[in-house]
């Protein structure tokens, strides 16, 4: 599975298991179990850095993504929440995101819901391959 990149793709996700090797007490995140075992209309919270100008630094947003799939050691999902910045072509509701448990910095149980979110097709897909 091909991970975002933030030069060729506008955006990328970091990594929060770095983070919480960094400072543990700082950065709490799921055991590895809950960041492994994740299903079909689940949540997970990833830090998704997103470039805005070519000056600036890209702009870090926590946001929630509903599992689809699982795939190579990793998920595909769907953005649950909108970016908080003006100029975004890249992110909205439904898109597809691919991720790692390495990513994940919070879990929720799926709900009935969310399930059936996860089951409708992206608005945007990853491309597979």
């Amino acid at each position: 599975m091909r991970t975002p990149d933030l030069d060729e793709d506008g955006w990328c996700l970091a990594s929060a298991v770095d983070y919480h090797a960094l400072d543990a007490e700082a950065f709490d995140i799921p055991d590895e179990a809950a960041r492994t075992g994740l299903k079909p209309g689940d949540f997970a919270k990833l830090i998704f850095l997103i470039a805005v100008e070519e000056d600036e630094e890209p702009i870090t947003d926590r946001m929630w993504v509903v599992v689809r799939e699982a795939a190579d050691g990793g998920y595909f999902g769907l953005l649950d929440n909108e970016p908080d910045i003006d100029e975004n072509d890249e992110f909205w509701l439904g898109t597809e995101v691919p991720f790692g448990p390495e990513h994940v910095i919070e879990v929720q149980a799926g709900n009935d819901e969310s399930v059936a979110y996860a089951g409708r097709e992206p608005l945007k897909v990853w491309p597979r391959g």
